[in-house]
């Protein structure tokens, strides 16, 4: 089992450089999945420099969010995510509840996935988060901007993925066939600035955790993010040039036994400059059809297995009819 004992709470969200990661060098793989350990014990979240990902690559796809929320909202509504089998497409003004028993989330979404024809397999099984986007007709280049942002994303949550296992005393291409066609969802949010008369609980999103392996996440200048420490307190997730704030999920969690934690986080977007905040998470959640099984590296006598097997695909459907408020017979 591996050996590192975290500090009781952490003060801060650390910055790891990832160049080394592409290098050939194992030594210098392994010194970048040390860190990375780390910070998944310690406080689940860090932020990715040296990612690879170009700054105009990132810029295009805020260009393609703001573009898409300036849209009128009829406009908006024809390709809302109820009119997807696969639930992709627009999420309006306050459709999801991510904290159970506060007002809804003050934000709207647009979210994608691969495109995947109506005669794949997992299509034919009428899977959540597999089959066709929907994208808005009135705004040339946003499908090829998006599905290219997407692809960057994908490849770059794989090598993420790979140091992750390093980091977790398992074979570097372990989860490599489990992201061949994962459920791996881009969304772009919008956030308005909080209203004075909105309720004292009432979020840009609410505290949750994130369900799936590991988050990617790109956010503006504007701030908001803030993430929960072991002792309660809130650490504020300030932007920083050139990274992405990356945290895991509930399944890493399973998986390695509460040995990465799956941390509780907000979005307060009370700024007082009147401008709206957007962000742009990556969920990389696996094949719908794996089975989260606890490592053998994150187990012994004396730390057995905490959870029971689960399937990804049921886990992540569970957490979606929970946060949209759907039921099992309506899904």
């Amino acid at each position: 089992m591996i050996f590192y004992t975290p500090p009781k709470t952490a003060d801060h969200i650390p910055v790891i450089d990832f160049t080394d990661a592409f290098s050939p060098d194992l030594a210098k793989r392994e010194a970048v999945a040390w860190e990375i350990h780390k910070a998944c014990r310690d406080v689940g979240f860090f932020y990715l420099a040296g990612h690879g990902v170009a700054p105009a690559m990132i810029e295009a796809q805020f260009e393609a969010a703001r573009g898409f929320f300036a849209l009128p909202n009829d406009t908006k509504e024809l390709v809302n995510l109820s009119r997807s089998r696969s639930g992709f497409g627009y999420e309006p003004m306050s459709g999801q509840t991510l904290d159970s028993g506060t007002p809804p989330d003050l934000k709207e979404g647009f979210q994608c996935g691969m495109d995947l024809p109506d005669d794949h397999p997992y299509v034919l099984r009428g899977l959540e988060r597999y089959g066709l986007n929907q994208w808005p007709a009135s705004l040339p280049g946003f499908r090829a901007q998006t599905l290219a942002y997407h692809a960057a994303m994908m490849d770059l949550s794989r090598k993420l993925l790979s140091i992750i296992a390093l980091s977790l005393d398992i074979d570097e291409n372990f989860f490599h066939p489990l992201t061949e066609t994962p459920i791996a969802t881009l969304r772009m949010l919008h956030y308005p600035p909080q209203k004075a008369d909105a309720a004292a609980n009432q979020l840009g999103a609410g505290a949750h955790t994130d369900w799936g392996l590991v988050t990617l996440l790109a956010q503006d200048t504007v701030g908001g993010l803030e993430v929960r420490n072991a002792a309660g307190e809130w650490i504020r997730a300030t932007p920083i040039e050139g990274t992405f704030v990356v945290n895991t999920g509930d399944l890493l969690q399973r998986w390695s036994n509460d040995m990465y934690k799956s941390n509780m986080h907000r979005v307060l977007n009370s700024n007082t400059s009147g401008r709206s905040r957007y962000s742009i998470p990556f969920f990389q959640d696996g094949d719908n059809d794996a089975i989260v099984s606890c490592f053998e590296s994150c187990r012994d006598a004396e730390h057995p297995a905490k959870y029971p097997d689960c399937n990804v695909g049921e886990y992540l459907g569970m957490k979606i009819r929970e946060t949209y408020g759907i039921s099992r017979a309506a899904a």
